[in-house]
């Protein structure tokens, strides 16, 4: 892998936000910061043949991300009222957050794959009570004790905020082109990460917006969910080896910085989570009769599991179920069944 976002990765050594850059004639892009370890995310600003902008990705709604977005579309001399339409990489907040500011602010489409937009409408209908209850009973089925999980989640007016959300007003499947004129933006459906993420091959630049599906220093969380994919982590490494031979000129992800050598990165993201399930099982065999959320105690995380509370655990925890998933698809552990399922090795 060779880094070709330098200024990015200087910013993030520095724990600094990135400055706005043009990256091509007519592309930019724009950090906008976020809460969380990642610190922002990266909005790719397009000018369009006939006038006006498309945008990549929005940020998390805040009122930090909104003066982010809208001091960065001034600095390259536009301003939000020229944004004529807004594709949307995944549903998570930190991409689709500020979609519905721009599309009142603007008038512009928003786009998404048809499987993240039925998630998006679902969460809205149920508001943050339900998706509280919701999260918490799909917990409990890990193995939670119902006191940790209500703790974990959180009160419901955390979650209104991710139950009105944007829905799209287009939608784009495998292989279709956006309407941004003058570009050859090519969604590319890359499930796992969220069932609906979408990378973007842009034709004639030869560039990869990768949104997080590939990013350059870490692997994007693959978990599980009461309304997701049965198999996500089978997923995400089917569409890593999807894209890994389209040899972009250059990688430009969401989160960190860009890079050149997706084939390396996609080769490095798959060995990771091919030791991760060589040490799951081990787990599994040294504590056989287990359930997710015990499992989890005995992986190798990022810091001491016993730090690990509220979203990082519940995180870690559903990402351990989402490997348990693949290896049980592989026909190496099997479940117990019933309401809260145990693990234990499959005979062989």
């Amino acid at each position: 892998m060779e880094t070709t976002g330098t200024a990015q990765h200087a910013a993030w050594q520095a724990r600094s936000l990135p400055p706005v850059e043009q990256l091509r004639d007519g592309l930019w892009s724009i950090p906008v910061p976020m809460g969380g370890p990642l610190r922002y995310v990266t909005v790719h600003a397009f000018a369009l043949d006939g006038g006006g902008l498309g945008l990549l990705d929005t940020g998390w709604e805040s009122e930090e991300a909104w003066t982010a977005l809208t001091g960065g579309l001034a600095s390259i001399g536009a301003g939000m009222d020229d944004v004529r339409g807004v594709l949307v990489t995944h549903l998570h907040f930190d991409h689709l957050g500020l979609a519905a500011r721009v599309r009142e602010a603007s008038g512009a489409w928003i786009a998404m794959h048809p499987a993240d937009a039925t998630l998006v409408r679902g969460w809205n209908r149920r508001g943050g009570a339900d998706a509280v209850a919701a999260e918490v009973d799909f917990l409990v089925g890990l193995g939670a004790r119902r006191d940790e999980a209500v703790s974990d989640v959180g009160p419901a007016e955390n979650m209104e905020r991710f139950t009105r959300m944007a829905v799209p007003d287009r939608l784009l499947e495998d292989g279709e082109h956006a309407d941004f004129p003058g570009w050859r933006m090519r969604a590319v459906h890359t499930p796992g990460h969220t069932p609906g993420h979408l990378c973007f091959a842009e034709e004639e630049t030869r560039l990869f917006f990768s949104g997080d599906h590939v990013l350059p220093r870490i692997s994007p969380n693959i978990s599980t969910g009461g309304s997701g994919a049965a198999d996500p982590l089978r997923d995400f490494l089917e569409s890593l080896a999807a894209v890994r031979d389209l040899d972009p000129a250059e990688v430009l992800p969401a989160h960190e910085w860009r890079f050149r050598g997706l084939d390396a990165r996609v080769d490095a993201l798959t060995a990771h989570h091919e030791l991760r399930l060589t040490e799951l099982l081990t787990a599994v065999r040294a504590h056989p009769g287990t359930t997710p959320w015990e499992l989890a105690a005995h992986l190798t995380w990022s810091r001491p599991w016993e730090e690990y509370e509220r979203r990082m655990r519940i995180f870690a925890v559903t990402e351990t179920d989402a490997h348990l998933r693949l290896l049980a698809s592989r026909g190496l552990v099997v479940s117990s069944g019933g309401p809260v399922p145990t693990w234990t090795l499959a005979v062989r």
